[in-house]
């Protein structure tokens, strides 16, 4: 039967490194950041409820969600945030259940890579919880460099997210991704074989 890991992060934390070295080892990976993209694509009911919430102006001219408007209200708003999360959990989670079901009779790990695994109830599927962290510094600086952030940009999405250290404490595993690469992939690599090779619940 398969072994269910829930893997996450924060921004800028190198959650996607890790997912993809676990997939590289032989893991299977249901990414739900791609499942959220297809909650709230045309045609979906999530995408109308959020137009209902947030107005047509969060709406691109081919009919699709304009993701960087949206984040834009979200990451400045926690009330926004709030009622985006209410409008597309549900419809996310069902369909991570549905990926797991899927899978229930397969041999190996499957990586559910969330990234608000805390944030919510966890899935009662997860059996190990991975949390990717590095500490505050490297994970703004990241954002500078990665992805254009001014540094109070950064700072506003970091404080949106629950803390990294929170994670951390909450976490059945840690993977330390302030160093190297290489540390980082045999960290993954052992946690891999660890949980290969122990029997599952």
């Amino acid at each position: 039967m398969v072994r269910v890991i829930g893997l996450t992060g924060g921004i800028g934390s190198g959650k996607s490194t890790v997912a993809r070295i676990f997939k590289e080892l032989g893991a299977e990976v249901v990414d739900a950041d791609q499942l959220a993209r297809d909650v709230v694509a045309a045609g979906q009911p999530a995408l109308g409820e959020i137009v209902a919430a947030f107005g047509r102006g969060v709406i691109l001219p081919d009919g699709s969600l304009d993701r960087a408007r949206l984040a834009s209200i979200i990451f400045r708003d926690e009330a926004a945030r709030a009622t985006l999360n209410a409008i597309t959990h549900p419809p996310i989670r069902a369909r991570l259940g549905a990926e797991v079901e899927a899978r229930r009779d397969r041999s190996g790990l499957l990586v559910l890579d969330i990234p608000l695994l805390f944030e919510g109830d966890p899935d009662d599927e997860i059996e190990i919880s991975v949390v990717v962290w590095v500490d505050r510094a490297t994970q703004l600086r990241r954002l500078v460099e990665r992805d254009g952030f001014t540094p109070e940009e950064a700072s506003r999405r970091i404080a949106a997210q629950m803390p990294l250290d929170a994670k951390r404490d909450r976490a059945d595993e840690v993977v330390d991704n302030s160093r190297s690469m290489a540390e980082t992939r045999a960290q993954v690599e052992k946690l891999y074989q660890r949980y290969q090779t122990e029997p599952g619940r």
